[in-house]
């Protein structure tokens, strides 16, 4: 998802549904997601590199609630992020699929289907 921004870290928008929460915001979710997309999701000691970005970076110096939370708090809260995105591109791709049978096939390959029949 994070493909579809020319800049991440303003534009990401998550849908969160009804289920948001109070605790984190918008900035503080994209600011974990864009850094979890930089840093490598598979690396072993990433959420204790994310919280160091989280303590070094200026956007959150006065942010005590973030800069506060544990590697643990941090990777159950972008287990989180990471679901609703996922969840997010299944819909648009179903979306996308419906289209697809409303359209019905290209005419080129309907055209190709008639010379070999």
């Amino acid at each position: 998802q994070i493909g579809r921004y020319k800049a991440p870290f303003h534009q990401l928008r998550i849908s969160y549904g009804t289920n948001k929460g109070k605790n984190y915001t918008e900035e503080e979710d994209r600011f974990l997601i864009c850094m979890l997309h930089k840093l490598g999701f598979d690396k072993e000691n990433v959420y204790d590199e994310l919280r160091q970005c989280i303590r070094n970076s200026p956007q959150f110096r006065f942010d005590w609630f973030l800069k506060s939370r544990t590697a643990m708090e941090l990777q159950r809260r972008c287990n989180t992020l990471i679901t609703l995105i996922e969840r997010e591109n299944m819909e648009l791709e179903e979306k996308e699929k419906a289209e697809k049978k409303k359209r019905g096939p290209k005419p080129s390959s309907v055209r190709f289907k008639k010379a070999f029949l």
